[in-house]
């Protein structure tokens, strides 16, 4: 596999990933993939701010702060007013998880992955294929998490 090959991989994985979450009963709905993106930065760095998160994930502010304000509506992250500067807010995993928390991570990839694996015309994917995929998946998910890939 060369890198072009590992960077479309990645990108039909974060499909599947964001096809398998469920859209939230209310609030904002849409593309979850900057709000991922900024809750595993959240969790590797508990007690950063916007601006630190842009910083580290090359994303704009705006979009972080954005995903921040839809993880605290979720109950995914809890804020406070930095006591250093009252004007920057310092972003946290929350202490318990709310319930859509607890929804996205009971929800499995199982339905998605069938789906990108399907046949022609949509015929069901071969159940050999399925079960060494979803091995690789959790090899891959042992074995290359966000703290492997920011070395």
């Amino acid at each position: 596999m060369n890198g072009v090959e590992a960077f479309l991989l990645g990108r039909a994985l974060m499909k599947i990933g964001e096809q398998a979450m469920p859209q939230p009963k209310s609030g904002p709905t849409g593309s979850v993939r900057s709000v991922v993106v900024v809750l595993g930065d959240v969790v590797s760095h508990p007690g950063t701010t916007v601006g630190e998160i842009a910083a580290r994930t090359g994303l704009p502010q705006s979009q972080v702060s954005t995903s921040v304000a839809r993880l605290e509506q979720a109950g995914s992250v809890d804020t406070e007013a930095d006591p250093a500067d009252r004007r920057r807010r310092l972003i946290r995993p929350a202490a318990e998880p709310s319930a859509r928390v607890a929804e996205v991570r009971a929800t499995t990839i199982d339905d998605a992955l069938a789906a990108a694996l399907a046949g022609p015309g949509g015929t069901a994917p071969d159940p050999e294929t399925v079960r060494e995929v979803t091995a690789a998946l959790d090899l891959l998910a042992r074995t290359l998490t966000p703290s492997v890939t920011a070395r």
